[in-house]
């Protein structure tokens, strides 16, 4: 190398280094929030003075679950009509085609009814979460309650987390449901009675409850993640309407990135131990 080339190797460490440091901060953060959450849960659960606050977690549930309750009907509905088609030839060429209940039903209970939800619910209330969090740390509403020693965490954030956990879960029982009408449509308009004719009696034969069990575990931990992510961004947006912008694309993003790896982790988990 001579003495005018720049050396670019102290250049790559350095901003790699900065990207490991900065991905290991925002995981603190995320950790201290989560824990936050658990400490004000608990408190306000155990405080014999009501501390929990019900109305905010009823009213966060209706806001991010049922709000969202057509988008995720239509959006499975649609996923089990087109896994099925495009099963069927495959399928039938090896005379198995009355195998795509079976399909339909472990694939949507273990993995497609939980991630496809998790990612309807990124878009829809993780989004909103973040934006009007980021909102009222910009009108610095958000200071006016410390002030008031009010606790943002307990207020604003517990009712928002442990909503979006308990819809998740719900919400991907239906999904469960309509995943399997999807694909039982699909095979009663286009292929016939050969595919239809036992495709119910095909699902509850071939699915059990650990296949439901693993598929709402997942989406309890997808819910958590996607709570916490839009609190997160929300509660640290920095400079006025351009951060809110960015927090809710960061937001829909990481909720996204999250809820995959964390997929990909539980299936490799659950295939180690033969769950």
């Amino acid at each position: 190398m001579s003495d005018t080339e720049p050396d670019n190797g102290p250049v790559a460490v350095q901003r790699l280094g900065a990207r490991v440091l900065g991905v290991l901060g925002y995981v603190g953060g995320m950790s201290l929030l989560f824990f936050s959450v658990l400490g004000s849960a608990a408190g306000g659960l155990a405080s014999r003075r009501g501390g929990f606050r019900w109305a905010a977690l009823a009213a966060q549930m209706v806001r991010v679950g049922v709000r969202s309750l057509p988008i995720v009907v239509l959006v499975q509905l649609f996923i089990g009509m087109i896994l099925t088609l495009q099963l069927a030839p495959t399928l039938e060429d090896y005379g198995q085609l009355d195998k795509i209940a079976t399909v339909i039903g472990i694939g949507g209970f273990r993995m497609l009814g939980p991630i496809i939800t998790a990612v309807v619910l990124s878009g829809f209330a993780g989004a909103s979460i973040a934006a009007e969090l980021g909102t009222m740390v910009v009108s610095e509403e958000i200071e006016a309650m410390r002030a008031m020693a009010m606790n943002p965490v307990r207020f604003l954030v517990v009712p928002r987390v442990v909503a979006t956990l308990i819809m998740l879960v719900m919400l991907t029982v239906v999904a469960d449901l309509v995943i399997c009408l999807g694909g039982f449509l699909a095979c009663r308009w286009a292929l016939g009675p050969d595919a239809y004719s036992a495709y119910w009696a095909t699902v509850s034969r071939e699915t059990s409850n650990i296949d439901l069990v693993t598929g709402l575990i997942q989406a309890g931990v997808f819910g958590i993640l996607i709570g916490l992510i839009a609190c997160y961004e929300g509660l640290n947006v920095r400079g006025g309407a351009e951060g809110v912008g960015r927090a809710t694309t960061a937001t829909v993003v990481y909720s996204l990135i999250a809820t995959i790896i964390s997929s990909g982790v539980f299936t490799v988990g659950f295939y180690l131990f033969n769950v």
